[in-house]
């Protein structure tokens, strides 16, 4: 039997099946799956020792972060240990950090000194002899790089339902490294998304209200670390994490959010200031809003900041045709707005200072001799119109007020508006910027997203110039376009979203899972892998996607 924490295998086509368990050499501190992660939520949150597993991110080609959290009665010191075997029989780093009820248990310990491209073992000891369980992590390639590939996850709702995208990226054991492009939780109270009815059967949510302190941040994320197949999955790989808007509230942006009321819920700043704290204990992440990782010669991946920094406030469509009455006066309103707000060039989503730092970024990946360039980050670049006949195609027991919203979108692609404003398409004149600094860099460019819940393939493109591609990925749980258009079959909803849009190339709009990304010398292809389901534990597939961009083209392949 294999060892749970072994490498993938070193071939072309790693062996989904490798990731059986050997207790016998892997878990000197207990099986994950069994002792806590098995526990009722309700015991979890009083317990002691370690508590939530391990888990390693921000790597490099010589180092990496490593996080645990270890509850105790008074501060601790705890000492760390990395290994190139799952039997420790040579301690190629260790050290010593602290415990201490501060950063609510958490503790990190940054690596240096190792080789690149190599995976690693690591353990946590506590002063009463405990171990934790053994976490598996990988260091980045440095100079050429034949193969990479990457998990990429968004929009895991722990009420909608389980991680099974988690569980079988785990399972599957072909990865290098995992990449979460934001919502990794969700702040909502119970009962509000989704409703009392529609909660999964055993996922029970700490705390049941809506999250605003640190105490409420901290126990949400005490509750979706508790899951066995987040634990299991971060167990064994690096992972790079950006948060979007769920992180701190819905629909975030510099100076407030959809989901903030500061009447009853203080002030904005203190809100986020919260959020990013608690964020940054429990998870392995630096403090740098934004930041690059270089892989080998194969790609630099630019880790953006697009909610929170510097986003300008979302617009929105309803306000613009509030009190018109007639079409002519709804068209009028639209034009002016496309004409005017939307196209306002001092609107801002990552800022003036991000804007340069990805610029040079670009410039200096493409001079070096990097072959790819990876926005990872949160919402939807590309260009994406409500089709024009979709209200009119509706049947006759759609709700009226679904019917208006999708009429007014309608019109409002008919003089050029996208329907999504939270996306890069309510900011076209930021968009532009990134895209000019790509095309300035001779990038090739291949742009990341979440935040939909849908899956999408773009070709990006500028004033007639390829740009490059994009891979939206679906969410872990969170319902998508299935949940609120179920009117509207999915294939034929996803027919009208490529026929009216150039740039989209495929969409699913009704499967939850997640994105295989490799990058090769010659070729980025993406695989989306679609879970059976949500509601059970499982790992079984539904079915995958795949498409693939070759270097240079700026496009995707098709035929």
């Amino acid at each position: 039997m294999s060892n749970l924490l072994a490498p993938p295998p070193a071939t072309e086509t790693r062996n989904r099946s490798a990731l059986s368990l050997d207790r016998r050499t892997l878990l000197a501190g207990g099986a994950l799956g069994a002792g806590l992660a098995a526990m009722p939520l309700s015991a979890q949150i009083g317990a002691k020792g370690f508590t939530h597993g391990v888990a390693s991110g921000e790597p490099s080609h010589d180092g990496i972060l490593l996080w645990t959290r270890y509850v105790a009665a008074s501060e601790a010191k705890l000492a760390w240990q990395m290994s190139d075997s799952a039997e420790f029989t040579r301690v190629v780093a260790e050290g010593e950090t602290i415990a201490s009820p501060e950063r609510d248990w958490c503790v990190k310990a940054e690596v240096a000194g190792l080789e690149p491209h190599t995976w690693y073992y690591y353990r946590f000891m506590a002063p009463d002899g405990t171990n934790s369980v053994i976490g598996r992590t990988r260091t980045l390639p440095q100079g050429p790089t034949s193969r990479f590939r990457m998990g990429v996850f968004s929009c895991s709702n722990y009420n909608w339902g389980y991680f099974n995208a988690y569980a079988h990226a785990a399972e599957a054991n072909d990865l290098d490294l995992l990449l979460h492009l934001g919502d990794y939780y969700y702040e909502h109270g119970v009962g509000t998304y989704p409703d009392i009815d529609g909660i999964a059967p055993g996922r029970v949510l700490h705390p049941q209200s809506e999250i605003v302190q640190l105490a409420d941040y901290r126990a949400r994320h005490a509750t979706y670390r508790s899951d066995p197949d987040l634990q299991r999955l971060t167990q064994l790989y690096p992972m790079i994490l950006i948060p979007d808007d769920h992180e701190t509230a819905n629909d975030s942006w510099q100076g407030g959010a959809e989901n903030h009321q500061p009447e009853t819920e203080g002030t904005w700043d203190a809100r986020t200031r919260a959020s990013l704290r608690a964020y940054r204990e429990w998870l392995p992440v630096s403090d740098d809003p934004w930041k690059a990782y270089q892989v080998g010669d194969l790609a630099t991946l630019f880790r953006l900041e697009t909610r929170l920094t510097a986003r300008s406030e979302q617009l929105d469509i309803a306000t613009v045709l509030a009190g018109k009455s007639t079409p002519d006066e709804m068209m009028a309103a639209l034009a002016a707005f496309r004409d005017g707000a939307w196209a306002d060039p001092s609107r801002q989503l990552m800022g003036a200072a991000q804007e340069a730092w990805l610029a040079d970024g670009l410039k200096a990946s493409t001079r070096g001799g990097t072959r790819w360039q990876v926005l990872v980050q949160q919402v939807l670049m590309g260009n994406l119109n409500t089709p024009t006949a979709l209200a009119g195609a509706l049947p006759a027991n759609t709700p009226e007020a679904l019917r208006q919203r999708l009429t007014a979108s309608a019109m409002a692609s008919s003089v050029g508006i996208p329907f999504n404003m939270d996306a890069w398409d309510g900011y076209p004149a930021a968009r532009k910027r990134v895209f000019d600094a790509a095309l300035a860099a001779n990038a090739n460019l291949i742009a990341l997203a979440g935040d939909t819940h849908n899956g999408w393939a773009f070709d990006l493109a500028q004033d007639g110039a390829n740009v490059g591609v994009e891979f939206g990925v679906c969410s872990v749980t969170s319902p998508g376009f299935e949940s609120y258009l179920s009117q509207v079959p999915p294939a034929l909803l996803e027919r009208a979203l490529v026929d009216a849009n150039p740039q989209l190339q495929w969409a699913d709009t009704s499967q939850r899972g997640y994105m295989a990304l490799e990058l090769t010398p010659s070729a980025a292809s993406c695989e989306w892998r679609f879970v059976s389901g949500i509601r059970q534990r499982s790992t079984a597939l539904a079915g995958t996607h795949t498409m693939a961009s070759a270097l240079g083209s700026g496009a995707l392949a098709t035929g």
